[in-house]
């Protein structure tokens, strides 16, 4: 879901964020009152006290918001099917200041699915930024393996950050040009 209103929240608990665009942790006290201004991809972003801040979706409780359901693989799936997972869970992750996911901004430069020497699955992902001094980059790289590795039979996810070939808008999709009006 995106929010393109202002949705008040008030944390019910401690919470863990990180400061937009810097990158920052921080701990918002319970208490807290905000508003949510992004929520997509299971994770939201709350403006407090004059700042961005990201929550992640392990702490949806804390701003009464349900957490993103468990990812579920069928029994005995290939390495296609989990490589279609991975692209799916991909396309959940977001800048916290654009609702536009990071495969339709053009970020992910390939996957590839391995095997362990115990024949567990090893994601690799190349990635890059749309400026390589953003603050929200290794936000980001966490936010991608984080949810690559909650696919079931994924031991790990390996997210390099790479800057060669630099990122530009012909990268991004279509849609995602038409949403930012980047024609």
């Amino acid at each position: 879901m995106y929010s393109r209103s202002s949705e008040p929240v008030r944390f019910e608990r401690d919470c863990d964020a990180v400061l937009v665009p810097q990158g920052d942790s921080v701990t918002l006290p319970a208490g807290s009152v905000g508003y949510i201004t992004q929520a997509l991809g299971g994770s939201w972003t709350v403006f407090v006290e004059g700042n961005l801040m990201r929550i992640a979706g392990k702490d949806a409780d804390a701003i009464g918001k349900e957490p993103p359901p468990p990812i579920e693989l069928p029994e005995g799936a290939d390495d296609e099917e989990v490589e279609k997972l991975v692209w799916s869970q991909l396309r959940t992750c977001f800048d916290p200041e654009i609702p536009i996911n990071i495969v339709e901004l053009g970020l992910v430069y390939g996957v590839e699915i391995k095997r362990s020497d115990e024949g567990a699955r090893i994601v690799e992902v190349r990635m890059t930024l749309t400026a390589p001094a953003c603050g929200m980059g290794e936000v980001l790289v966490e936010d991608v393996r984080g949810k690559i590795e909650m696919i079931p039979t994924v031991v790990e996810a390996d997210v390099e950050l790479v800057f060669d070939p630099p990122w530009n808008r012909e990268m991004m999709s279509e849609v995602a040009r038409l949403e930012t009006g980047m024609l």
